[in-house]
């Protein structure tokens, strides 16, 4: 199955809280969500763009995506404050701004599934995922949780960057792609990249990227990184070929620390265009402590997680946002992958 997009929604100002709500009331419409669900979509949406109002001179942005699991996922980043003591603010009638308070709370009884991270200052990240049809959030069977955060370049609607995953009993396989350039073109050649990895998912993660290399030859090209976690065999498999960078943590403490981190390495080349001769899978244990984070250039190649204590404790969802909100250029697509085993 394979992953869309998020859609942004920035908020510079007050006038424009009126038009990210109509557009994201209209996305849910648009998926079938029943004019129940729609009405707590519109209050979750209110509320977060009411706290970027009062909190974040810098202004905010609102991340949307319609995911597989039927659920709309709205992530809501500021670069505001941050909260002392986020836990207290959730409490009805808990304010800093001498309003009713009821802000945090009123997304978390609306939403399905709610997170939030924050740290004084350095902003904070709210999530939450509103469910199709049901009552509450599924129980995902699931021995992994992937999520992605992938972003357009400003003004563009299309999205270079891209993934696919699959899961079978023990094993997810995931690649991450970055088409060549941005827009139309890029996109094309990423889903085209997309569709040939999931014809073999479960191929060597080397061998199936000459095979990708040879299907989307008539594109504009891409470089991509296979990654197969395998979770009865305690080991991660992987190959990539350009750009596509990330780091393997393991977990010990309270902070995500560089120390323990382990760098993902890519062969040079473009997928399509001219790879190596020699490509080899590389493989590493793997157990419930490891954090695998996977980029594309869209974000910057150095950046630090040591300083967000007790983020690993916090929703894939959550973390990729983060590192999205805190590390993206601007200047072209943005996609962050982050992965780990379920204890």
């Amino acid at each position: 199955m394979d992953v869309k997009h998020h859609q942004r929604f920035q908020l510079a100002d007050r006038s424009f809280a009126n038009i990210v709500k109509r557009d994201i009331t209209r996305l849910a419409e648009s998926h079938g969500f029943s004019q129940t669900e729609v009405g707590r979509v519109n209050i979750v949406v209110s509320e977060m763009a009411s706290n970027l109002l009062k909190h974040s001179p810098k202004g905010g942005e609102i991340l949307v995506k319609y995911t597989s699991a039927k659920a709309l996922e709205i992530i809501c980043l500021d670069e505001g404050p941050g909260m002392k003591d986020p836990q207290r603010m959730l409490e009805d009638g808990t304010s800093t701004t001498g309003t009713a308070g009821e802000g945090l709370g009123a997304i978390m009884r609306q939403s399905h599934t709610f997170d939030l991270y924050s740290q004084i200052g350095s902003g904070t990240v709210i999530l939450s995922r509103i469910y199709k049809g049901l009552n509450e959030a599924p129980k995902s069977k699931s021995k992994f949780e992937v999520a992605t955060v992938t972003v357009p370049k400003p003004n563009e609607h299309s999205c270079g960057d891209g993934f696919a995953l699959y899961e079978d009993k023990n094993t997810c396989y995931f690649i991450a792609l970055d088409g060549l350039g941005h827009g139309a073109a890029a996109s094309a050649a990423s889903q085209e990249a997309e569709a040939a990895f999931l014809l073999n998912y479960s191929m060597d993660p080397a061998q199936n990227l000459r095979q990708i290399h040879n299907s989307i030859r008539k594109t504009r090209g891409a470089v991509g990184t296979i990654v197969h976690i395998d979770h009865s065999r305690k080991k991660i498999s992987y190959c990539g070929i350009g750009n596509i960078a990330g780091r393997m943590y393991t977990i010990d403490g309270p902070a995500i620390s560089n120390a323990s981190s382990k760098n993902i390495i890519a062969y040079n080349g473009i997928l399509g265009h001219n790879i190596p001769n020699t490509l080899n899978t590389q493989t590493y244990e793997w157990d419930n402590y490891k954090l695998l984070i996977l980029h594309s250039d869209g974000i910057k190649s150095r950046w630090d997680l040591s300083k967000y204590p007790n983020l690993h404790r916090h929703d894939s969802s959550v973390i990729a946002a983060l590192v999205y909100r805190d590390f993206k250029r601007e200047t072209d697509d943005s996609l962050v992958v982050v992965a780990r085993s379920k204890s």
